[in-house]
């Protein structure tokens, strides 16, 4: 892990490796598998970037999900989702993912022209918190990130 974990290093990485790069230096610092970057597509999202910290390749249920259905529509709703484990989250009471995707932290991200493009997000299978300094990280992440993921 590169030390001092921080949006300076977060940027350096990302103009000199690009967004995958970005995406793994990000999840080095959570206990998350997955990072991931879905993309607003009608209906749908679709997965456009993903880190697994268990190195396989993309699982096919993770490459496009109902927006209904997604935790995502939380991120759209409240401008952010943090559940450290969704099968005990209120929050989620009836949702089909609840306790499938079980911690979920993620962020919007915006167009330079300020229209909701998709989300940023650390999430697993298991029970996991999230720190309020890496959630600031992934924070600070969806404000980069547009720049070297969307026109416009």
């Amino acid at each position: 892990m590169a030390l001092p974990r921080n949006l300076e290093t977060l940027s350096a990485i990302l103009h000199a490796e690009g967004t995958a790069a970005a995406l793994a230096y990000l999840n080095e610092g959570v206990p998350h598998r997955f990072s991931a970057v879905y993309r607003f597509a009608g209906p749908m999202l679709r997965n456009v970037l993903l880190h697994d910290k268990a190195g396989e390749m993309r699982p096919e249920y993770l490459a496009a999900v109902p927006f209904d259905k997604s935790f995502c529509q939380f991120v759209l709703r409240d401008s952010s989702f943090r559940t450290d484990d969704s099968a005990a989250d209120p929050r989620l009471e009836g949702h089909p993912y609840r306790g499938v995707v079980v911690s979920y932290h993620s962020v919007p991200l915006v167009s330079n022209a300020g229209e909701l493009w998709g989300t940023l997000s650390h999430f697993d299978t298991a029970p996991l918190p999230l720190s309020d300094d890496e959630f600031e990280l992934l924070q600070g992440a969806a404000r980069l990130l547009p720049s070297f993921l969307v026109e416009g």
